[in-house]
C-alpha cells in the first residue's frame, strides 16, 4: 500500500472547551488525551501534518494585552497569533514526540511558525465575524465595547465573544518547506490558528490584524502540499450547512 500525505486539523475544542481552565497545564493534559489516535496514522507509515485552532488562546492574549495597556505595550493581533502558534505547536509536537518514542517509532516532529497570504482588499476587514477568546455575559460585552471599542457578538446562545476580521486564505507562505519536511517523514505542526495573516505590500510581506479560519487555511495547506486527505476533527457531530 502506498504512503499517503494526510493533513489533520484539530478543532479549538481539542485543547479547551467552554468552562475549562485556560491554563497551560490543563491544555497539555487535553493534548495527551486527543493526540494518541494520530500516532496510528504514523504507525501506518503515512506522512502527517497537524494543524490546530487558537481561538480561545489568542482571544485570551488579546484581552490580557488590552487590559494591561497602561503597564505594557500592546502587541498586534498577528504577533499574538505567532505567539500562540509557538507554544501550542511546542505542546503538540512534544506530546506527539513522546508517544512516538514510547512506541519505538523513529520519526522527528517539528512545529513551524507559518504565515498565510490574504488579500488586503478582502471585505472581511470591513466586517469582523471571527469569534476569538472566552465567552462573556451581555453586561461584560457592553462594558468592553464601551471601554475598548471592540466588536462583540452573541455566539450561538453560548454567550458573547470578541469578533475580528477573518479574510480568506490564498496560499501558505511556508508550504514548500512543509511539503519538504513531510516528504521526509517529519511530523509537522503548521498553520496554527489559521496561520499568521500577511499581505503583500510594495513587494514586502506585512502582518495584518485578523484571524484566518483554521479549516479554510488547512484546506489551502492540504492543496499546496498536495495532500491525499484532509481530516477535520471537531466536537460537532455532523456536517451542517449554515451552522448556528
Amino acid at each position: 500500500m502506498s504512503m499517503e500525505t494526510i493533513v489533520v486539523a484539530l478543532g479549538g475544542n481539542a485543547l479547551w472547551q467552554k468552562g475549562d481552565p485556560l491554563s497551560f497545564e490543563h491544555q497539555l493534559r487535553q493534548a495527551e488525551k486527543v493526540l494518541p489516535p494520530l500516532v496510528e496514522i504514523i504507525r501506518n507509515r503515512d506522512r502527517l501534518c497537524i494543524t490546530h485552532g487558537n481561538g480561545p488562546q489568542v482571544g485570551l492574549e488579546f484581552l490580557r494585552h488590552t487590559l494591561l495597556k497602561d503597564q505594557f505595550p500592546v502587541y498586534p493581533l498577528d504577533a499574538l497569533t505567532a505567539s500562540t502558534q509557538g507554544w501550542i505547536g511546542y505542546m503538540l509536537a512534544t506530546v506527539i514526540s513522546n508517544h512516538l518514542w514510547r512506541r519505538g517509532i523513529g520519526r522527528h516532529t517539528v512545529a513551524l511558525v507559518t504565515r498565510v497570504l490574504v488579500d488586503p482588499r478582502d471585505p472581511a476587514f470591513q466586517n469582523p465575524t471571527k469569534p476569538i477568546g472566552p465567552f462573556y455575559s451581555h453586561e461584560e460585552a457592553r462594558r468592553f465595547m464601551a471601554q475598548f471599542g471592540w466588536t462583540l457578538r452573541e455566539d450561538a446562545g453560548r454567550g458573547w465573544r470578541i469578533v475580528v476580521p477573518s479574510p480568506m486564505p490564498q496560499r501558505v507562505i511556508e508550504a514548500k518547506v512543509v511539503q519538504s519536511l513531510v516528504s521526509r517523514g517529519v511530523v509537522v505542526v503548521a498553520v496554527g490558528g489559521g496561520g499568521i495573516p500577511v499581505v503583500m505590500k510594495d513587494g514586502e510581506l506585512k502582518g495584518v490584524p485578523a484571524v484566518i479560519d483554521k479549516d479554510l487555511a488547512s484546506a489551502v495547506l492540504a492543496r499546496d502540499i498536495r495532500a491525499h486527505k484532509l481530516l477535520i476533527l471537531t466536537g460537532v457531530d455532523a456536517v451542517y450547512l449554515d451552522f448556528g
